[in-house]
């Protein structure tokens, strides 16, 4: 399971403390079901679009309602809707950032320039 998604038993065990995986024991082992493995697959994936694992516990609660998924998909496309605004409006902000950025590094290079001294690269 490790190797296949790209995990640590760590976080295995995590997911299993945060009651998002419910893997059977047999003694020390940790038996993960097919189920298991597409609840990981959903958690992985809103971790790397930035959903917080309560938004994802609550999705794959949802999954498990049985209205053929009905109920989890508008959930799922109003988080990522949410979520794209927030990441648009980050964007926005980072390019803003860099642009006054820019702008200093501008204003430091002409002003080290006409003061005689020499711009370290």
């Amino acid at each position: 399971m490790c190797d296949q998604f790209d995990v640590t038993p760590r976080t295995l065990r995590f997911y299993e403390s945060k009651e998002l995986l419910f893997p059977k024991r047999q003694g020390q082992k940790r038996l993960f079901s097919k189920k298991c493995r597409g609840r990981l697959k959903l958690i992985l994936r809103g971790k790397r679009f930035g959903f917080s694992l309560e938004d994802i516990r609550q999705l794959l609660e949802l999954y498990d309602m049985g209205d053929q998924q009905q109920t989890q998909l508008l959930r799922t496309y109003e988080l990522a809707t949410d979520k794209l605004t927030d990441l648009k409006n980050q964007r926005d902000e980072i390019e803003e950032t860099i642009k006054e950025l820019q702008q200093q590094i501008q204003w430091g290079k002409e002003l080290i320039s006409s003061m005689g001294l020499v711009e370290r690269t």
